[in-house]
């Protein structure tokens, strides 16, 4: 009996040592925050350090072995671009379950205020409306005292109450705006996850086709970038992919982003890296229908029926877009717009996605410079104009590399432009700019 008494104690006490050592073991909030930040900071080193031996290796004479290496330290690159978006989100997400928290607990705290405001109002009203006769003969003298201090009492309250409701309300709303705004990030956060893994499977096919089809063989690859070099004809008859409206071909592409260019001096080669890396993005984030049903701003996805909650931000973007689409004679309900991401809001309109509350701002000086009026946020020669002066107001007319991936990461991303999570969207539309700007060279060449 007392062996199985000690074997029982060992039993419990090895149970408790577990949960003491679960307890002790858990990471907290700040913790768990302190450990993400510095797992991202090494990351973003050695994110760099890939960058600087890009450049480098770019430098050298084009060889199989040399642009083998650039595509592995991309892919390299972008592998660890995801892990640091991976770990950014898991920050993200800690801090919108606590935000959330918060704004519940606030909104509960307003509603119970509320409740007790009410009460206290029907006191006072039953009070107000009885007179002294009848509150005398109601009870004792006392009694009567005692009511009319509590009716001072209950005024001074709800005064009191009036003030708590107000300042509870102004804290809710500056707490929830900032809720929404880490909705929107984790959503730009989730759209470059997406085109990420995407562009790695795009370098993984081109690094093995290189290799299958030279068997590594530097006089074959010498062979195959010769065969690859296009000419001016095939250049401007390329598609030119556009965002929720018709592709056109690379020479009217050219054309318009030069035109847009001549009022802006955003030079064309970053326009069109921008329109092209919006259109990717857009194959990734779908299509979407505003219906205003059963919520103001709520919608579908165009071809899938999909209900979707937040299409547009009712508080923001819904009155200007049937505002823009009466004026263009455009049925508001059949009009393609983005999709909003798990969370967060769409609403994005056209090739250069412009919000319908952005597009308003900017609508005069569209309007001024592309000669259409009222301006089409579809059509694509004005989505070209739209672009540009956004992107010179955002500094892309400094003329460098710099203020160029500046604009872009601020076309992307507004205010939060220097996130280091959302670096690649700027380094992939200097990758396409680069790209376009050989191809300009041999048009303008030829």
């Amino acid at each position: 009996m007392t062996v199985l008494r000690s074997a029982g104690f060992f039993v419990l006490l090895t149970i408790l040592c577990g949960v003491m050592i679960s307890f002790a073991s858990a990471e907290t909030l700040e913790e768990k925050e302190a450990r993400l930040q510095q797992e991202l900071h090494a990351l973003e080193t050695e994110i760099k350090n890939l960058s600087v031996f890009k450049v480098e290796k770019s430098r050298e004479r084009t060889t199989l072995e040399r642009d083998v290496s650039i595509l592995e330290t991309q892919i390299e690159e972008a592998q660890l671009a995801i892990k640091h978006r991976t770990l950014t989100l898991q920050s993200i997400d800690g801090d919108i379950s606590s935000k959330e928290e918060a704004v519940r607990l606030l909104d509960s705290k307003v509603g119970r205020q509320q409740d007790s405001l009410a009460q206290m109002l029907r006191r006072t009203r039953e009070i107000d409306d009885m007179t002294l006769v009848e509150i005398a003969l109601g009870g004792s003298l006392s009694e009567l005292f005692e009511d009319l201090d509590n009716f001072e009492i209950i005024q001074r309250t709800l005064g009191e109450s009036f003030r708590e409701i107000e300042l509870l309300k102004e804290d809710l709303g500056v707490r929830t705006r900032i809720l929404e705004d880490r909705y929107q990030e984790e959503a730009r956060l989730r759209e470059l996850q997406v085109l990420q893994r995407k562009e790695i499977e795009e370098r993984e096919n081109v690094k093995k086709e290189i290799l299958t089809v030279t068997k590594g063989e530097e006089q074959a690859y010498q062979k195959l970038i010769a065969e690859r070099e296009q000419n001016a004809a095939q250049i401007r008859s390329a598609l030119f992919s556009l965002r929720d409206s018709a592709d056109i071909s690379f020479g009217d592409a050219y054309e318009y982003a030069k035109a847009a260019s001549l009022g802006t001096g955003v030079r064309p080669a970053f326009l069109l890296g921008i329109l092209k890396n919006e259109s990717d993005l857009g194959k990734n984030v779908g299509q979407c229908l505003l219906t205003n049903l059963p919520n103001k701003g709520d919608g579908v996805g165009k071809n899938t029926g999909t209900p979707f909650s937040g299409v547009m931000k009712p508080t923001r973007d819904v009155d200007p877009f049937m505002a823009i689409t009466a004026e263009l004679g455009v049925d508001p309900v059949s009009q393609v717009v983005s999709c909003p991401q798990s969370i967060g809001y769409g609403g994005a309109m056209g090739p250069a996605q412009f919000i319908p509350s952005t597009w308003i701002l900017y609508k005069d000086r569209i309007a001024q410079v592309s000669g259409q009026n009222p301006p089409n946020p579809w059509n694509p020669r004005t989505a070209f104009i739209a672009s540009s002066l956004l992107l010179k107001d955002n500094g892309a007319d400094g003329g460098t590399r710099e203020s160029e991936r500046r604009a872009a990461l601020r076309y992307f991303a507004g205010g939060g432009w220097n996130n280091p999570a959302f670096a690649s969207y700027g380094d992939r539309v200097l990758r396409f700019a680069d790209e376009f700007q050989r191809q300009i060279d041999i048009l303008e060449g030829s």
